[in-house]
């Protein structure tokens, strides 16, 4: 009797499943991630418009005042 070796080709559903549920894991991660950095950067951006606000009307009284 002669064994058939049956060449594997391909991947299996579990494997293809597995990989699609590790990489909806990983974007699932990263965009939350990201979602938070995006809401740090926005709390930073208010914080440095507001003191350049708060410069600008300084400079214009100091300004107003030499005149």
């Amino acid at each position: 009797m002669k064994k058939i070796q049956k060449s594997k080709k391909g991947f299996t559903l579990v494997e293809m499943v597995l990989v699609i549920a590790i990489i909806v894991i990983l974007a699932a991660v990263l965009v939350l991630g990201i979602g938070t950095y995006l809401n740090k950067a926005k709390a930073a951006s208010s914080s440095i418009q507001a003191h350049n606000s708060s410069i600008s009307i300084v400079n214009s009284e100091i300004e107003a005042a030499m005149s």
